[in-house]
């Protein structure tokens, strides 16, 4: 349990500067959001359907997309913009 506690206070520690409250997404009008919303739903079965189901974007709240994309763009190698893109799909454009 103590080993449990220690690996999420460091993981919310080495996270932290990527979940600040002013990101570029929350500044981005509502149709550029729809863009990039769409771009995020023909990205994602390039990217994520290789190896993963379809799962809806309510599984996980936006915070927890954001970790993921995190890891999971490193282990595909994907460029930023894509990774911005699917993050914003699977959040639901929110």
């Amino acid at each position: 349990m103590r080993k449990l506690l220690f690996a999420l206070l460091f993981a919310g520690l080495a996270l932290g500067p990527f979940c600040g409250p002013a990101s570029a997404a929350d500044q981005m009008s509502k149709a550029e959001k729809g863009k990039l919303f769409l771009l995020g739903a023909q990205l994602w079965p390039t990217y994520c359907n290789q190896c993963h189901n379809a799962r809806p974007g309510s599984e996980f709240s936006p915070q927890e997309w954001d970790a993921i994309m995190i890891h999971m763009r490193t282990l595909s190698n994907m460029p930023a913009k894509d990774a911005r893109a699917i993050q914003e799909y699977l959040k639901g454009g929110r």
